[in-house]
Order: C-alpha cells, then sequence, then structure tokens
C-alpha cells in the first residue's frame, strides 16, 4: 500500500484515501467528509491505485538526517515532462518533377505592394530547384570584396535577405555570389561549384516596365539570373582580342555606323516626339556583343571612346539633348564624363538626368 491508493473497509462500510501509516500494523485512512481514520492494515484492501499521486517526496530516495534542507531539495531528481523536450524530427525537403537542375535568382521586391518604382526594397535569394544550396554573396568596390551574407538555403525555396533604401542600391551593383549544391537524404548528380561575379543594372529598379510578375512573390519584382539550369549567367568579362580589333576597325562596331545604329538610338528614333532627348547607353554588356576577361581600364577606354564619337557625331545639332547611362556604381566613369565634358566641350550644358526615370546613373547633354 501506497499514499494515495484508494482502499475500502472490510469490516465496515465506505472507505477513503490512504494518507499516511502509524507504524508497521496502522494506516490512516480519509474518508470523504476530510476525517483520518486509523485502521489495521488487515481491516483495509485497496481498490484503486495511481503513482501520479503519490507525492514526490515518496519516489525520492531516503536522504541523510544531518543534511540541510536546501540541500535536500537540490539533491530531489526533477521531473522531466515530455512536452518539454526539444523536437529532434526534421520533415525532408520537398522537390518537384523536373527540377534537378540548378535555378538561382536574386530578387528586389518592393516593401509596399503598390509602390512601383519603389524606394525601399527587400532583396532575396531564390533557389528553384530540388538541391540544398550552401552560398555566400559578397559586394565588390573596385579591386575588393566584403562578405555580406552567407548560409544555407533549402530546395524550393526563398530567403530575405536584407532591406534596402533606395539611395544605397548602388551597393548592389557588382556582387559576387558563389554556391555549392547538394542532397542530403540520397544520392544525386553533383554539380559544380558556382562563382558569378556580376554587373546589375539597377536603373530597372526605378522603371515601372522592369517590375515583372514571377511565381516566387505576389508583387511585381526586379528578378535577376544568378544560374539558370545550370549554367552561371555571364558575368563581367571582355574578350581583350575581341575588343582591341573592334577599337581599330571603327566600321565593325554597330554603335558607330548609320547602317546598323545601336539600340539606344532605334529606341530614341521611334519615339513620336521629336524633341526626345538620344538615349546612349554606356554599360560594358551593351556596347559588345562578347564580354570575356579585359582589365577594368581597358572598359573604361573604350566607354569614354564611345562617347567621344556621339559627342562627335551630333556636336553641330544645336539643342540636340542626349542621355549618357552611365550608372552609378563607385563613380569612375561618371566622373571621366563630366571631366570630358568639361575639358573637350566646355560649350555645351550637362546634368544629371531624370531621377524618376533613371535614378542616379545618367547625364543629360545639351548641345
Amino acid at each position: 500500500m501506497k499514499i494515495g491508493d484508494k482502499v475500502r473497509f472490510l469490516n465496515d462500510v465506505g472507505g477513503g484515501t490512504i494518507t499516511g501509516f502509524q507504524g508497521k500494523d496502522v494506516v490512516l485512512v480519509s474518508d470523504e467528509d476530510g476525517f483520518e481514520v486509523p485502521t489495521l492494515l488487515k481491516d483495509v484492501v485497496v481498490i484503486e491505485t495511481d503513482n501520479y499521486n503519490i507525492p514526490k517526496k515518496q519516489l525520492q530516495p531516503k536522504k541523510k538526517a544531518a543534511a540541510a534542507p536546501e540541500a535536500a531539495e537540490e539533491d530531489e531528481a526533477e521531473e522531466t515532462d515530455l512536452a518539454d523536450l526539444p523536437l529532434t524530427y526534421k520533415p525532408l525537403a520537398k522537390e518537384r518533377r523536373g527540377a534537378e537542375e540548378l535555378n538561382l535568382f536574386l530578387a528586389f521586391v518592393p516593401r509596399k505592394k503598390d509602390e512601383v518604382p519603389a524606394r525601399d526594397f527587400e532583396i532575396y535569394l531564390v533557389n528553384d530547384c530540388n538541391y540544398y544550396v550552401r552560398f555566400a554573396i559578397f559586394l565588390s568596390l573596385e579591386d575588393v570584396s566584403a562578405l555580406r551574407h552567407e548560409g544555407e538555403l533549402a530546395p524550393n525555396t526563398k530567403l530575405a535577405l536584407e532591406t534596402i533604401a533606395s539611395d544605397d542600391l548602388q551597393l548592389w551593383e557588382h556582387p559576387l555570389v558563389q554556391a555549392l549544391s547538394y542532397k542530403r537524404e540520397k544520392a544525386c548528380k553533383p554539380k559544380l561549384p558556382v562563382h558569378v561575379p556580376l554587373r546589375l543594372d539597377l536603373s530597372k529598379c526605378y522603371k515601372s516596365q522592369a517590375y515583372r510578375q514571377s511565381p516566387f512573390f505576389n508583387v511585381p519584382a526586379v528578378v535577376y539570373d544568378l544560374v539558370r539550369d545550370d549554367k552561371p549567367v555571364r558575368g563581367l568579362q571582355v574578350d581583350a582580342e575581341a575588343l582591341a580589333e573592334a577599337m581599330q576597325t571603327p566600321a565593325a562596331s554597330p554603335a558607330r555606323t548609320e547602317e546598323a545604329p545601336t539600340a539606344a538610338e532605334r529606341r530614341a528614333a521611334a519615339k513620336r516626339d521629336p524633341q526626345a532627348p538620344l538615349e546612349v547607353d554606356l554599360h560594358a554588356h551593351s556596347l559588345l556583343d562578347t564580354l570575356v576577361g579585359l582589365e577594368p581600364v581597358d572598359i573604361l577606354d573604350y566607354q569614354l571612346k564611345v562617347f567621344r564619337d556621339v559627342m562627335e557625331q551630333y556636336k553641330r545639332r544645336r539643342g540636340q539633348r542626349i542621355v549618357f547611362i552611365h550608372g552609378k556604381g563607385n563613380g569612375v566613369l561618371r566622373k571621366a564624363l563630366w571631366h570630358e565634358l568639361q575639358t573637350r566641350y566646355p560649350e555645351v550644358r550637362c546634368q544629371d538626368a531624370s531621377f524618376r526615370e533613371y535614378g542616379y546613373g545618367a547625364t543629360l547633354v545639351t548641345l
């Protein structure tokens, strides 16, 4: 018999709950009115027992008589509730049929749903495949890079990296993305490590038409490819031989021939407004069809050469307005253009182009 057991009297009507013992042969039984009735052990029988009704002090081993009350309390074993145990179960990664090729995207999502173009952005890394991705993202400035984010992205998920204001977008103009893909639960086809140096055209974030619907977000966003179908996007690399040949052969450059105008010139000519400014995109990837390995100084020289060619072509058209799109970046190209305008063409007027349309990445020249 134990304290907490329910018993019934053998020689009398009724029963109760055992609350204690007196000696070896007498048990104290509390009846339904709360009175303790001393009864011989042989005159009661247990009808119900429940270990959870036993006070904790009855479950603990006997303490030394000399132990202090505080020490006795510390020595008592703590009961562990199963509900308090940490969860160790991890669900298997969700996979999609036909998603075995690596696809990674970098997305700029407006914080406010109805604000396009946006003033504040949430930057996401999107993993659209059945592989885990261990990633590191660096932001580059000139010849050095600083780690911005690193971690692991589960299959078919997206991760919010940070929130940024439009004034700080230029920090993300030259990201470097490195990634390693793998599967945990089963064997898989190995993928090559990813090393993608990028130059993002962030002027898109200032243009409403650049925001598009995607399966990753409920609002329009500006999404850049990092890896598509296992193939990293082309980084900022220029073929030195191709560039040298293009610089020595003016007729080979479509930007300087009337028969093959640039895309910016075609857009300007297509506009109905004859007073609309001519747009000239000086980004390296817009000037050359092949970008495979040039030094930054060589790229800058070529951009300035295109700028001078356009200025010489239109210098006799008084009132002509030309927008040179150079991007914000670290400001090297912009400073070089303004130096050229002040030294070679002091008679022209120059100013920053419309912020709403071009951000901080363009210069308006009026001849």
